[in-house]
């Protein structure tokens, strides 16, 4: 692993992040990054923040060629739970949890070209 970066609380449900993370996983980050920007969900722009970041964090280490890094893992799990509740027939109340996410991107260099 060359470098990572996080990023917590993020309010939308891990289910709907890992539909878009699972798009980029073990791609290039300029592919990963391509594919993000024509990706029509709400994850995809925080998702292409964060590869930047690590991106960013991988340049400041030094002796890194930027070009061949790659998304080694991308891990999608779940944060705190905010409960509310909704009012429903005859007086009862339902439970609504608004999910959050908390994602960890680790990228890698590529040892040799792939054709």
């Amino acid at each position: 692993m060359i470098s990572n970066a996080e990023l917590r609380h993020l309010r939308i449900s891990p289910r709907k992040v890992r539909l878009v993370a699972d798009l980029v996983r073990g791609k290039g980050v300029e592919e990963a990054l391509n594919i993000l920007q024509f990706t029509q969900k709400r994850s995809s722009e925080p998702l292409a923040r964060l590869i930047k970041s690590a991106v960013a964090n991988a340049d400041q280490k030094g002796g890194v060629n930027v070009d061949k890094l790659y998304v080694q893992t991308i891990t999608v799990d779940g944060g705190p739970v905010m409960k509310r509740w909704r009012p429903r027939a005859q007086g009862r109340a339902t439970p609504i949890l608004k999910r959050t996410s908390h994602i960890i991107v680790k990228l890698d260099q590529r040892a040799k070209e792939e054709a």
